[in-house]
C-alpha cells in the first residue's frame, strides 16, 4: 500500500463526501478508491468512514485522521517545492482562510487579479468569522485582523485597517451630531462581539480619549453593524473596507473624523516550520503591495 496515495484519496472523498466525485477528481475507478480506503483502515486498524447507500460521513477517528493527514501532504508539498524553490515557477494550490466581510468586499477582488498574474496557482478560499486551527485544519495561510496571541505561527503584517466611526443621515437628524467623543455616552452604539466594545477610544487633539458607550445590538459580523448603523440603529465603528462604499453611497455619514480610532493591523498567517515557498510568498508579497498601492480607495470623501 502507497500510505500517501491512500491518504490523498482519504482526504478526496472525505472533502466530497463521495467516493464516486473523488474518483473522478483522481482520475480512478470508484472500486480503486475504494480499495484505497479498505487498505488504509486495514492498516490503520480503525474505521475512518461511516458508508450508506446515500452518503459517506467521517467517523470520530476518520475527523482526527483527515488533521493529520492534510497536514502531511501539505508538508509534502512543502518539501518538494522548498527542494527546489530557486528554480520555481510559484504553482500549486493554496487554502487559504479569512473573515467573511473582509472577505467579501476586499480578498476576492484582489485574489481575481493575483490568479491573473499567476496562472499555475490554485485558491482554495474559506470565509468564516470563527478563529481557525491553521494547523489542525490544514491551512496553508489564513489573513487575521486584529492583535495576534502569542503561538508559533508565522506572521507578516501586510496591511491596516482603520475602523470609521458612522451613523445615519437619519440617526443624526433625529438624535443631533456629536461634538466631542464624550457625547457618545449619550447615544445607542452598535458593537462588535469579541472587542473591548464597553469602551472606545479615540485620538484627537487633545490626545486619546476614552468613552465607555452603550447600545442594544452586538453582532459578530461588521456587515451586520454596517447594515444596522444604516438603519438608524445608532453609531458604529465600521470598518473602513465596509465603510467607504456606504458613506459615498450617502447611507452612513462619518463623524468627528478629526477623532481617529484606532488602526487594526491585518497579518498573514502560516504554519509553524515552513520557510517560504513560492507561491505563499507570492501571494504574501502581492497583498502587501495591493494594500499599499490601494490604500487611498479606502478613505472616505472629505468635504470640499
Amino acid at each position: 500500500m502507497n500510505k500517501l496515495v491512500a491518504m490523498e484519496v482519504f482526504i478526496k472523498v472525505a472533502e466530497a463526501a463521495s467516493f464516486t466525485r473523488a474518483a473522478e477528481e483522481l482520475s480512478l475507478s470508484r472500486s480503486a478508491a475504494s480499495d484505497h480506503i479498505a487498505d488504509l483502515e486495514q492498516h490503520l486498524g480503525v474505521r475512518l468512514l461511516n458508508r450508506t447507500t446515500r452518503r459517506v460521513s467521517l467517523t470520530s477517528e476518520g475527523e482526527v485522521f483527515l488533521s493529520r493527514a492534510r497536514q502531511v501532504m501539505s508538508l509534502m508539498e512543502t518539501a518538494e517545492e522548498e527542494a527546489s524553490a530557486g528554480a520555481l515557477t510559484p504553482h500549486g494550490r493554496l487554502r487559504v482562510n479569512a473573515p467573511v466581510s473582509f472577505g467579501q468586499h476586499h480578498l476576492g477582488p484582489m485574489l481575481t487579479d493575483f490568479l491573473h498574474k499567476y496562472p499555475e496557482i490554485e485558491i482554495e478560499l474559506t470565509l468564516t468569522d470563527r478563529l481557525v486551527d491553521v494547523v489542525e485544519e490544514g491551512f496553508d495561510l489564513v489573513l487575521r485582523i486584529g492583535r495576534l496571541p502569542d503561538s508559533t505561527l508565522v506572521a507578516r503584517r501586510v496591511g491596516t485597517i482603520r475602523l470609521l466611526l458612522c451613523a445615519s443621515p437619519d440617526y443624526l437628524a433625529q438624535h443631533g451630531t456629536p461634538q466631542h467623543p464624550a457625547d457618545l455616552a449619550r447615544h445607542s452604539c452598535i458593537h462588535l462581539i469579541g472587542t473591548a466594545w464597553h469602551t472606545w477610544s479615540f485620538e484627537g487633539p487633545e490626545g486619546t480619549v476614552s468613552v465607555p458607550v452603550t447600545g442594544r445590538l452586538t453582532a459578530n459580523n461588521v456587515d451586520t453593524l454596517m447594515s444596522a448603523a444604516s438603519a438608524g440603529m445608532g453609531f458604529s465603528l465600521v470598518p473602513n473596507y465596509v465603510a467607504v462604499e456606504a458613506i459615498r453611497q450617502g447611507r452612513l455619514v462619518e463623524v468627528l473624523p478629526e477623532y481617529r480610532s484606532r488602526e487594526i493591523q491585518l497579518h498573514a498567517v502560516q504554519p509553524p516550520g515552513h520557510l517560504p515557498v513560492p507561491k505563499t510568498r507570492a501571494l504574501i508579497d502581492f497583498l502587501a503591495e495591493q494594500f499599499r498601492l490601494r490604500s487611498h480607495e479606502f478613505e472616505p470623501p472629505r468635504p470640499g
